[in-house]
């Protein structure tokens, strides 16, 4: 039994299950489809009001959108991140956007482990997940941080990714927690702040502060590089 759940037909049933309560149970249809238009939006007030209208579910609905953010790859987390930082407080809110991103990110990294590339592919894009791969496959740790730290690359696409390399699952869960942690924090820090007056200023600020980050590591990146080549033009010797 264990061997067919783990072989081609249980990934056909696993499928086939989630499509069924997709297409017959129209609850989950609506829903689904009502999520993926309000983060395709990509509009903090529209999130706010969709996750404050179930009233004391809201933390419960915010946990589940952002899982579902993650698997719906591409969709923006850091819209999710903004709207609980102003519903919860910036430190509350941090707390739930945190949990429930490592939620995802573990939820995507064993999608792809079980379900393998195929079925990635569906979720996100050949073209996408090409890309990841070939910069996860020279810089993977780095990959981690800057696509958390960036709200323009997607984390999902390199979780997805990290499921189908041979890489554990404690040190991408590690490297994830602590590579999503920084961003997080600033994120609904200044998501708690934000009006319609600031906003533009915040998302240039926001911007600024993304691009900083990435020329730090693209540094270390470019030193770790020129070390290997160093030390592979001294083996040749």
């Amino acid at each position: 039994m264990k061997n067919i759940f783990r072989g081609y037909q249980g990934k056909i049933l696993f499928l086939a299950v989630l499509g069924g309560i997709y297409f017959l149970v129209p609850w989950v249809k609506i829903h689904v489809n009502q999520a993926f238009f309000i983060l395709s939006n990509v509009d903090v007030e529209m999130v706010r009001g969709y996750i404050l209208s179930f009233g004391i579910w809201a933390p419960v609905v915010s946990f589940v959108l952002m899982m579902f953010q993650s698997v719906a790859a591409p969709l923006p987390a850091f819209i999710i991140t903004f709207a609980n930082a102003g519903l919860f407080g910036w430190v509350y809110g941090a707390i739930l956007s945190w949990s429930s991103a490592m939620a995802g990110a573990v939820l995507c990294f064993y999608i792809a482990r079980y379900l393998g590339r195929d079925t990635v592919v569906k979720f996100t894009s050949v073209k996408a997940l090409k890309s990841v791969d070939d910069f996860f496959e020279h810089y993977g740790k780095y990959a981690i941080l800057i696509a958390r730290l960036l709200p323009f690359v997607s984390f999902d696409i390199v979780s997805y990714a990290a499921g189908l390399t041979a890489m554990g699952f404690w040190p991408f869960f590690i490297a994830t927690g602590v590579g999503q942690l920084p961003a997080t924090i600033v994120y609904s820090y200044i998501g708690g702040m934000l009006t319609g007056s600031v906003r533009t200023m915040v998302f240039g600020l926001l911007m600024l502060f993304a691009l900083s980050a990435l020329l730090v590591l693209l540094k270390n990146v470019w030193k770790d590089k020129k070390l290997k080549e160093g030390n592979k033009f001294v083996e040749e010797i």
